[in-house]
């Protein structure tokens, strides 16, 4: 799924600190940024929040969806 433009706000916030993840406001689940998710190496498939690779890398690790 898409992320909200505070969930993006929240992120991009996290990212420009440093930090590997942040705590969404609305479930209180910790949510891995694009810098943790790329320091995996490659995308998992999985349709993470902010996955950092192209729609193109992530179907091939078994995305299944645009939504997620």
């Amino acid at each position: 799924m898409k992320p909200t433009a505070e969930q993006c706000r929240i992120h991009d916030a996290a990212v420009r600190e440093g930090r590997r993840h942040y705590v969404d406001p609305e479930t209180g689940y910790w949510v891995f940024t694009a810098l943790q998710l790329k320091d995996r190496g490659a995308c998992c498939g999985s349709g993470c929040r902010h996955c950092p690779w192209p729609l193109e890398e992530q179907r091939k690790a078994g995305r299944r969806s645009d939504n997620g």
